[in-house]
């Protein structure tokens, strides 16, 4: 597997929007080490890095996080079903209750748009 080039720039500030100044170092590795390098190397699609994304986080826990990765997913390209369908069988590898917190999640950003 060929390397990206480490000065391709997606524009990513999410780290800069979310943090402004405050934690240099977190805004950085965020906007121009996660998602310009990592999110943008050939190995995987967006929407693949997507699902491995929102497979570790449901896994974890980490829901606060979560939420921006199932919009995210729905941005590139994974549709409702396949992320509800991803769900429910993360739910039985990962426990019930990080699946049913990942599918409240989900739940309140379909509604939302609704």
């Amino acid at each position: 597997m060929s390397e990206q080039n480490s000065e391709q720039n997606s524009g990513w500030t999410g780290g800069k929007s979310a943090f402004g100044d405050f934690a240099p170092g977190i805004v950085h590795y965020t906007d121009k080490v996660l998602f310009d390098e990592v999110w943008e190397r050939e190995g995987l699609s967006k929407r693949d890095r997507s699902l491995v994304t929102i497979s570790a986080l449901t896994a974890l826990g980490k829901m606060d996080q979560l939420r921006f990765h199932l919009a995210f997913a729905r941005e590139n390209g994974v549709t409702d079903d396949e992320l509800e369908e991803a769900l429910l069988q993360l739910a039985f590898y990962s426990g019930w209750p990080s699946g049913m917190g990942a599918t409240s999640i989900l739940k309140e950003i379909v509604e939302s748009e609704d």
